[in-house]
């Protein structure tokens, strides 16, 4: 039985995932005052924020930590 990683909340979420839930939680809005980057900022969509985060490392992790704090918040 493969158990590779039970403790970590982002195995087995895309990007898409998580970035779909964050917007459904803060808003564009909400999600641009947390993480200041422009994709989030003017103009934002799904579609151009993945391009960016897949491209810039440091974003996704600023992202990808937002996410986790949001679950331990809720």
């Amino acid at each position: 039985m493969s158990q590779e990683q039970p403790n970590n909340p982002l195995h087995g979420k895309t990007l898409e995932m998580i970035l779909n839930y964050l917007v459904d939680y803060y808003g564009w809005d909400g999600l641009g005052d947390r993480i200041e980057i422009r994709c989030f900022m003017y103009d934002p969509s799904i579609k151009s924020s993945l391009t960016f985060l897949r491209k810039t490392p440091w974003a996704r992790k600023k992202v990808e930590d937002l996410y986790i704090a949001t679950l331990l918040n809720k």
